[in-house]
């Protein structure tokens, strides 16, 4: 038996130059599942263009904390929506995933969702790996060079029949696909500094980063990007630019502030998390910073003043926009940003 030619058609003309997007990102750390389904369908109804889950096998917090399986979600959310762009922000395809399962997972959710997936991937982090699968930590050069060679087991698994594969950490003997869609998937690759970014340069048809860390670091990275591209020959133009955004916008600024509170483990330090790996611990850690929690968002009252502080992104090349909303409430967040800031951003970059 061989692989079906495709599963559906899903061409689509290649693009020279990117639209601006609008996405929701889906804290899969912060609601239980069924919830955070019913933000996805509200994020489609309020008329954002993507969805991004994050992939956890264990949240920042303990008490309050939640982790569903991306996996699952974006299938689910798929079947429960029509044209939302459904990506992981982001998934690591090495560790307690193995490339070639994450190869047929995407390739599923792309037949049964065309033109509306994207393989979002990084180096990972020891919270996630650690705990699941019980191994020491790798180094980055290890966890790098894991990335890269399942990237390339993940994209000849797409186009390839009876793969056999011998790399350094993976291996596959006559393996097949058989249910795939006729385009691959695109794969963008997260980087928080300039080897990574490399990294994403060389082998990502997108870059993922993070918003609020300093307007040098974001330079840093795009040139590293380049450097990664043309190191193989790769036209950084040609590279997709998908940045998380996080904004706490609302008609009342100390609710909006207030609203950051449970994602202080973001104002942490690389020193003060010092590679933690336990959410109790990362949680306790997480309190002595709560008081700077906003300090990674955007909080703001007013949507202009928000668009302007966009604008900074769109300038330096970013067109997939993920909006990351820190309360609670994210119906109440989902429906004032739409309604006030939505628009705003629309009429400038159309």
């Amino acid at each position: 038996m061989v692989p079906s030619a495709a599963c559906d058609d899903v061409s689509m003309s290649s693009r020279t130059k990117r639209p601006v997007r609008y996405g929701y990102k889906a804290s899969a750390e912060q609601f239980p599942p069924r919830q955070l389904i019913d933000y996805g369908i509200s994020a489609e109804r309020h008329g954002f263009d993507i969805v991004a889950v994050s992939d956890h096998f264990q949240p920042w917090r303990h008490h309050g904390g939640h982790a569903p399986n991306a996996l699952i979600y974006l299938a689910a959310l798929g079947e429960r929506t029509e044209r939302v762009t459904l990506a992981t922000s982001v998934l690591t395809p090495t560790l307690r995933y193995q490339p070639s399962v994450i190869a047929h997972t995407f390739a599923t959710l792309a037949c049964l969702n065309p033109e509306r997936v994207i393989l979002g991937i990084g180096t990972g982090e020891a919270m996630n790996e650690n705990p699941s699968i019980g191994i020491e930590w790798p180094k980055f050069k290890e966890r790098s060079e894991r990335l890269a060679e399942s990237v390339a087991l993940i994209k000849q698994l797409w186009t390839d029949e009876r793969v056999s594969f011998d790399g350094t950490y993976y291996h596959t003997l006559n393996a097949t696909i058989y249910d795939r869609p006729e385009r691959p998937v695109p794969i963008y690759v997260a980087a928080g500094g300039p080897k990574a970014a490399a990294v994403a340069g060389a082998i990502g048809d997108g870059f993922i980063v993070t918003s609020g860390k300093g307007e040098d670091l974001y330079h840093t990275l795009l040139d590293g990007l380049a450097q990664g591209a043309q190191s193989v020959g790769r036209d950084p133009a040609d590279i997709a630019k998908f940045i998380e955004i996080k904004v706490s916008y609302d008609h009342d600024v100390d609710f909006a502030k207030d609203a950051c509170r449970p994602w202080a483990a973001l104002a942490l330090t690389a020193e003060e998390k010092g590679g933690t790996e336990d959410p109790i611990e990362m949680e306790r850690l997480a309190e002595g910073a709560v008081d700077r929690a906003h300090t990674r968002f955007i909080v703001s009252d007013d949507p202009q003043e928000v668009a302007e502080k966009i604008a900074f992104y769109v300038d330096l090349g970013f067109e997939d926009l993920v909006f990351h909303f820190p309360g609670d409430d994210q119906e109440r967040a989902l429906t004032q940003f739409a309604t006030d800031v939505l628009p705003v951003l629309r009429s400038r970059w159309s």
